[in-house]
């Protein structure tokens, strides 16, 4: 599992659009319940094989070699276009991948790495996982997995977790160069499951603020979070920060359970209602949730997607608590999933979702997929998701929360409080030096010469011991290569940039020591939606934004 790009502060730049929404296509996709309710096409529909016999005519008679595959695969794109951009095929080599990331586990060693100048170098291990108990240490570099030899050019992240992942309880035999003596070293390593996390960081703020991350909504969610809670609750927390920035959604039953813990009674949360579907509500059952009275915001943005505007509609539509950031994805489509005869799946769109006021949240698709992805780029070029000009709605229907205050649909979740996107501190050059290869590298060589030196026992105290002084940041800018090392010192010369840097310096080595939630403890201090709500908190402006006397 590569660890770079996951946790980290994701940014918006034009050319991170594409990516942002095919990252909602493929995590966004809430179904009905959960993939153990997968269907069987076959149980749906009458078999038509005009598809197979065109394709085999083609076999037979055309002039040149087909690809059967790429043609199967181009025709059902094809048929899918006209729909919705969130109904999709996914080809078998695919599925097993996309499935994963929403079950929360698949079979491997416990690792993740990163590629490091060509070489595989371990980032983290899973506490009590396969790998730690083989004798794997933070730093080692794999040379063979198997009879695979897995260092030199062209080495893949894909390839890589291909090769580790396999049948629960098989044996997998790795090839080390141990980062403490230098030293080959061989294991033997019995995978076994190994959990994808959808709570990236979970802790105090301060003495009576808690801050949970989630970035996705999987079968282990709820679980992952209530127990956050629990522990965030005991230790003094009585108002919480939920982050469901970059949050492209997921399972519609993990987004239900979490909005039952916030809101009393059996409120509505949700309702689902399509041509073939019948209106399906979704309500809190009764009970008394974990976090019903304190005070609460919802941080969302552009990306912020499907399961996580339901939960941001429902508190909204509630007055439970205040929405701060920016407007969101606008993913108010519900899909079930049918498996094909090849082992590929076809995702299809089968109800609309309605927030409790009545706001179905989907953004437009009458123009086609392209001016749908564009949606994003416009926004951004536009100075939309800067402030400069005022974010339009979409939809002009009023609908009101519990406490008549007037919202709207049609185009996502409008927050409570706008947060602006930093585009003076974010620049472009800068972005593009802090997630470069180069950078990457350097952190790297920075974590493990310093590593014998970085013996702290929590993130308050190394949070309070590792001082970040210009000395530390030149020594950690003299790990680059002379052309880098000439355009960070030119990217720097801002002192904005220059201290986001070195904020996002200390926080990569937290993560090191101490995973994710080492990063978002120290990130977190310069992070403008965190400061908005603590703002908001500690003000009447938290009752005068819900309309509460």
């Amino acid at each position: 599992m590569d660890d770079q790009g996951r946790g980290g502060q994701k940014v918006w730049t034009p050319l991170l659009f594409s990516i942002v929404l095919v990252a909602g296509m493929v995590f966004g996709f809430n179904m009905h319940d959960t993939l153990r309710n997968k269907r069987d096409i076959t149980t749906v529909i009458q078999r038509n094989d005009r598809l197979e016999e065109l394709i085999d005519l083609i076999n037979e008679k055309y002039v040149d070699t087909v690809n059967n595959n790429q043609l199967y695969s181009d025709a059902v794109s094809g048929i899918l276009k006209p729909l919705d951009p969130h109904t999709v095929y996914i080809p078998a080599e695919d599925l097993q991948g996309v499935n994963d990331d929403l079950e929360g586990g698949f079979s491997g060693i416990g690792v993740e790495f990163s590629v490091i100048r060509d070489t595989i170098r371990v980032t983290s291990i899973v506490e009590n996982g396969p790998a730690g108990r083989a004798g794997v240490q933070i730093g080692d570099q794999f040379i063979k997995v198997g009879d695979s030899v897995v260092a030199g050019n062209g080495i893949t992240s894909d390839r890589i977790t291909h090769l580790l992942k396999g049948k629960q309880h098989s044996r997998v035999y790795v090839s080390l160069k141990q980062v403490a003596n230098g030293l080959p070293k061989e294991v033997t390593i019995t995978r076994d499951i190994i959990p994808i996390y959808s709570v990236d960081a979970s802790f105090m703020i301060d003495s009576i603020t808690a801050y949970i991350k989630i970035n996705r909504f999987s079968a282990t969610t709820y679980e992952e979070f209530s127990n956050a809670l629990k522990k965030l609750t005991a230790v003094g927390a009585k108002q919480l920060i939920l982050d469901l920035r970059d949050n492209p959604g997921g399972y519609l039953d993990a987004a239900t359970s979490i909005c039952d813990d916030f809101l009393d009674d059996k409120k509505l949360i949700v309702y689902t209602k399509g041509i073939h579907t019948r209106k399906k509500e979704f309500r809190g059952n009764g009970d008394k949730g974990l976090f019903e009275k304190g005070k609460l915001a919802i941080l969302v943005d552009e990306s912020s997607a499907s399961a996580s505007e339901i939960v941001a509609g429902a508190v909204q539509d509630w007055d439970r608590g205040v929405i701060i950031g920016r407007r969101t994805f606008g993913k108010g489509l519900v899909q079930e999933q049918y498996a094909l005869p090849d082992g590929a799946a076809l995702r299809l769109t089968i109800a609309k979702y309605y927030t409790p006021s009545g706001r179905c949240i989907q953004r437009s698709f009458a123009q086609g997929r392209d001016a749908y992805i564009q949606d994003y780029e416009h926004r951004f070029e536009n100075s939309v998701l800067s402030g400069r000009i005022p974010d339009p709605i979409p939809d002009t229907t009023p609908y009101y929360t519990s406490n008549q205050r007037l919202v709207f649909g049609g185009g996502g979740i409008k927050p409570d409080v706008f947060v602006p996107y930093d585009t003076s501190r974010l620049s472009a050059p800068l972005l593009s030096m802090i997630y470069s290869q180069e950078m990457k590298s350097a952190a790297w060589d920075f974590f493990i010469m310093n590593k014998p030196k970085l013996t702290y026992s929590n993130i308050v105290e190394f949070n309070e011991m590792f001082k970040m002084e210009d000395k530390v940041i030149g020594d950690y800018l003299d790990l680059l290569k002379p052309t880098a090392l000439t355009q960070a010192k030119k990217v720097l010369k801002n002192s904005e940039s220059y201290q986001y840097f070195r904020l996002l310096v200390k926080a990569h080595i937290a993560r090191f020591l101490f995973r994710d939630n080492g990063y978002f403890a120290i990130s977190l201090k310069d992070d403008d939606a965190v400061h908005k709500a603590l703002s908001v908190f500690g003000s009447n402006e938290y009752s005068k934004i819900l309309g509460k006397r």
